[in-house]
């Protein structure tokens, strides 16, 4: 005979009496949530290695770029007697092709020579470029196309074709073996033309008539309208343009050729019929490095502005 005992109801305040409220269930609401997460650890693990191989031509790429530069130190800090080493690994180090440098010219004087060339090419370029560029973006003019294609036509044209007619020029002139004859052929930038009237077609217009309506003439639009909301582009174009003329060699070794007042063509003096002073010129090449790799320190956001609005990457 069984006997079935029967609980008695639990009251409402025991410990006995069932939870009030829905009931929650685990099991089918957070599995759909695991399955989310799982699928975008997948999808980004697949995103990471597809940029595998782009990342790694990025870095061969760097790598190549950045050795020869690696090499000028090295082979400038070793003594002059392993100038001609292949070892890839700096040592011993030695100061010996530094303070030979610093002996036999004067680098100081050069590099401040070098730089008051660059930066007046730089400044005197910058100031073609915005009166040129104003032009050509606020008026509409008889010949406008023309002498604008004209301006990108004289950058197309390689230096080469342009270099013994100014030669010729500046001979005339009497300004060889000075820095002046290096400077004049210089001083309007076609490729600065171009950039700048890029961003003045986009320029609003409603801030030109506004001025306009405010009493101005268009000279002091330009330089109390234009010039002030257009300072960082004119910084970006102003530092390539002077890391540009920094880095001219040919044209300033073709007319300075009894002089060695810029640092281009002072570290060619180490090149000589008896041999060359591979030592001597990594050292000058170091130092003439210097004042660029200060700008892309202290300037780099500026730096990487002006490469890419140019285009160049």
């Amino acid at each position: 005979m069984a006997f079935i005992t029967i609980a008695p109801p639990a009251q409402p305040g025991s410990v006995d009496a069932p939870l009030s409220g829905p009931t929650k269930v685990s099991g089918p609401t957070t599995a759909p949530a695991a399955g989310r997460g799982r699928l975008r650890f997948a999808s980004f693990r697949l995103g990471s290695l597809r940029l595998v191989p782009s990342h790694a031509l990025l870095i061969a790429l760097a790598v190549v770029s950045i050795f020869p530069i690696y090499w000028m130190f090295v082979t400038a800090f070793r003594p002059s007697s392993d100038a001609l080493s292949t070892n890839p690994l700096p040592g011993p180090l030695s100061m010996e092709n530094f303070q030979y440098v610093l002996k036999t010219i004067p680098i100081a004087g050069m590099l401040a020579n070098t730089f008051g060339m660059a930066l007046t090419l730089a400044v005197s370029q910058l100031l073609v470029a915005i009166l040129a560029s104003y032009g050509f973006a606020r008026w509409d003019f008889l010949g406008k196309k023309a002498l604008y294609l004209l301006f990108v036509g004289s950058w197309l044209v390689p230096f080469q074709v342009t270099m013994i007619p100014n030669y010729l020029l500046v001979s005339q002139m009497g300004l060889l073996n000075t820095i002046t004859g290096v400077v004049i052929p210089q001083l309007c930038s076609a490729f600065a033309v171009m950039m700048l009237r890029q961003h003045l077609e986009a320029f609003p217009k409603d801030l030109l008539d506004a001025s306009q309506m405010d009493g101005r003439s268009s000279w002091r639009t330009l330089w109390e309208v234009v010039v002030p909301n257009l300072r960082p582009a004119l910084a970006a174009l102003g530092i390539m343009l002077f890391i540009s003329a920094w880095n001219e060699y040919l044209w300033p070794s073709l007319i300075m050729q009894k002089s060695d007042a810029l640092i281009q063509v002072g570290i060619r003096g180490f090149l000589g019929a008896e041999g060359n002073n591979w030592g001597a010129i990594m050292a000058a090449s170091s130092l003439a490095c210097l004042p660029i790799f200060l700008i892309y320190i202290f300037l780099q956001r500026y730096v990487v502005d002006a490469f890419v609005r140019s285009g160049l990457k």
